[in-house]
């Protein structure tokens, strides 16, 4: 005898690398064109994975650098919350600026996604957090619809997806 499972959806937070790669190049083909960065030694590159390095010889443009790789993540669909940007520093002679890429939900922001859906979603919703994201679990899919509406309206801090939606 099969037991029907009750409708669930998933809640992730992951960014598509590829999309994220074609705005890192985009972002390098304008600082290589650009008027305003001939001679300022601006770059951005990869560092590792999920992480991002730009490179300029003055703060200001350093800056600058950022704003037009935030330009091609918005223009890839990726949210700017799924960017962790730095402070520039200066490094020898140039400024630099670390930016990590963020893949998942931590646990800090997963138990406030769990406690908003407890205090405000439906009664009988429920939501586990399983590694670095949330199962949520309800009776009804009205219900689940009601606490993807909540999340969507609400400004937790990280770009959120719904997967698996069944």
């Amino acid at each position: 005898m099969h037991v029907a499972s009750n409708p669930s959806f998933d809640i992730v937070s992951k960014v598509d690398h590829q999309e994220a790669d074609n705005a890192l190049r985009q972002a390098q083909k304008e600082l290589g064109t650009r008027f305003d960065f001939r001679d300022t030694g601006a770059e951005i590159d990869w560092a590792g994975d999920e992480a991002v390095v730009i490179k300029a010889s003055t703060e200001d443009r350093a800056k600058a650098a950022l704003e037009v790789f935030k330009e091609k993540l918005i223009k890839r669909d990726i949210s700017l919350k799924s960017l962790d940007a730095g402070e520039p520093k200066p490094s020898g002679k140039i400024y630099r600026i670390d930016c990590k890429i963020v893949q998942g939900i931590d646990q800090e922001k997963a138990k406030a996604i769990s406690k908003k859906i407890r205090d405000e979603g439906p009664k009988g919703v429920q939501a586990q957090i399983q590694g670095d994201q949330l199962r949520v679990t309800g009776k009804k899919k009205d219900d689940l619809q009601e606490v993807i509406a909540l999340l969507k309206g609400a400004d937790l801090g990280v770009a959120l997806q719904f997967t698996n939606y069944r």
